[in-house]
């Protein structure tokens, strides 16, 4: 595998339905806005696209919320634009493994199949069995939403594809100043997700979700994925959720205040407000002088117990 090309996690529809014919015919694919061809409507930045293509989503689906259809567009630009000829592609196939393969042209309209927005697969002949996949790259391959970018796990699927063991790496991001908080801050995003209305927050807020679908895990912005949008129970107020994981104070209060600013634009709908929220393992004395005099993001600290029991 090339280190530098990007790989993706696509769901072939829910529950993985058309997997095997994306498999057999060479292709995957999406099946948003399916009467539109893209083929003259691809900018390079998928925020130009999203600004032409939201207003035109809502149109045909007036139920949908602006959440639901930044991210489909969003979901919709990548597979027809952002992935490369080149980059590799996993597919669910609904049995517990993941077809591989990798993208071989570019956008192709087929009107009268399935999912339409297309891109010619080379599936490899070798699938990767989600048992023997590590608990990271689970959650990330199982994460919600039709298209994940998986790449940071590019060593283990290389290896899972090739036989190669490759070094353990804890945390590749400069940002990182502790690797072992990292490591562990790495697992608190699914345990929030799965015990989310036992927390302090689950009281006042939801995880954002449309037609029992979970949006709001990883949400992708143009500057990065947002680790938790929620949105309060009176639909007043979404919440951008970040977990410091190891990083410098700096950075993370930073990046909250961009992905606010790109909900506030983007995503929040007349009379929503938008505030942020950073989870953090222990007290940080220069993380809160930074959000001191931004009343807009609260810090939260979660603390780890276990307990011991002789069987």
């Amino acid at each position: 595998m090339t280190s530098s090309r990007c790989i993706y996690r696509i769901m072939a529809e829910a529950k993985s339905i058309y997997a095997e014919e994306c498999y057999k015919g060479g292709f995957i694919g999406a099946g948003w806005l399916e009467d539109v061809d893209l083929t003259v409507k691809l900018p390079e930045n998928w925020r130009d696209f999203n600004r032409e293509m939201i207003p035109i989503f809502l149109e045909k689906n007036p139920d949908k919320s602006k959440v639901s259809a930044g991210l489909a567009c969003g979901m919709l630009h990548t597979i027809c634009k952002g992935m490369l000829v080149g980059d590799l592609v996993l597919c669910p196939n609904g049995k517990g493994a993941y077809y591989a393969g990798e993208v071989i042209s570019e956008y192709r309209y087929e009107p009268k199949g399935i999912l339409p927005h297309r891109r010619d697969v080379k599936w490899y002949p070798k699938s990767i069995a989600r048992e023997g996949m590590s608990e990271g790259l689970r959650n990330s391959t199982g994460s919600a939403g039709t298209v994940s970018n998986i790449s940071k796990h590019a060593a283990e699927i290389e290896s899972l594809l090739t036989g190669i063991v490759p070094p353990v790496l804890v945390a590749r991001d400069p940002d990182v100043e502790d690797p072992a908080v990292f490591a562990l801050e790495a697992h608190l995003e699914d345990f929030l997700v799965k015990n989310w209305t036992a927390t302090e927050l689950g009281k006042n807020f939801s995880i954002y979700e449309e037609d029992g679908e979970t949006l709001g895990q990883q949400y992708p912005t143009d500057t990065g994925s947002i680790d938790i949008l929620a949105v309060s129970k009176d639909r007043k107020t979404l919440l951008v959720i970040e977990l410091k994981k190891g990083r410098a104070s700096d950075v993370v209060v930073g990046q909250t205040l961009r992905y606010m600013g790109y909900v506030q634009e983007e995503l929040a709908e007349p009379g929503q407000s938008v505030r942020g929220v950073i989870i953090a393992l222990e007290d940080d004395p220069r993380l809160k002088r930074a959000i001191a005099i931004v009343p807009s993001i609260e810090f939260y600290k979660y603390t780890v117990s276990f307990k011991l029991m002789k069987g």
